[in-house]
C-alpha cells in the first residue's frame, strides 16, 4: 500500500502547521471517498483516525525540531503508523488484522519518509 492520502497529511502539517494538516487529514479521505469511492465509508474512521494522528504528530516534530531531517520523518511516521495500529485493532478488534495492514504499509512509509523528506525540503525554499 502507497498511503498516498496520509503523504499530503505529512507535507501540509510538516510545512504548514496542524491547522492546515487536520484540515487536509480530514478532508483528503472525505472528499476521496465522497468523488471516487476510495477509501470505503467502512475504513474512513481508521484513516480518519490515522490521518488525525499524522496531523498532529507531523506539526508536533516540525515545530519541536525547527528542521527537517530524515530522522524526525522517521519519529512521525512510526509514531502514527504504531499508534494508528493500535486503533485499528480496537476498531476492527482484531490484533493481526491490524498488524497485517501496518506491515503492507511499508513501501508507503518509506515513500512518505524519504518522498516527504525531498519534497518538504524542495518546498523550504518558499
Amino acid at each position: 500500500m502507497w498511503l498516498p492520502i496520509y503523504f499530503f497529511t505529512l507535507i501540509a502539517a510538516y510545512k504548514y502547521g496542524l491547522r492546515v494538516g487536520l484540515l487536509t487529514a480530514v478532508l483528503s479521505p472525505l472528499v476521496n471517498s465522497a468523488l471516487f469511492g476510495m477509501p470505503a465509508v467502512a475504513v474512513l474512521p481508521v484513516i480518519l483516525a490515522k490521518s488525525t494522528l499524522l496531523a498532529g504528530a507531523s506539526a508536533y516534530t516540525a515545530h519541536k525540531t525547527g528542521k527537517i531531517s530524515i530522522l524526525a520523518l522517521i519519529g512521525v511516521v512510526l509514531s502514527y503508523q504504531l499508534t494508528g495500529a493500535i486503533v485499528e485493532w480496537i476498531a476492527v478488534k482484531d490484533f493481526f488484522v491490524a498488524i497485517e495492514h501496518f506491515r503492507m504499509g511499508i513501501p508507503g512509509m518509506l515513500v512518505q519518509v524519504f518522498g516527504g523528506y525531498f519534497v518538504l525540503k524542495a518546498i523550504a525554499k518558499f
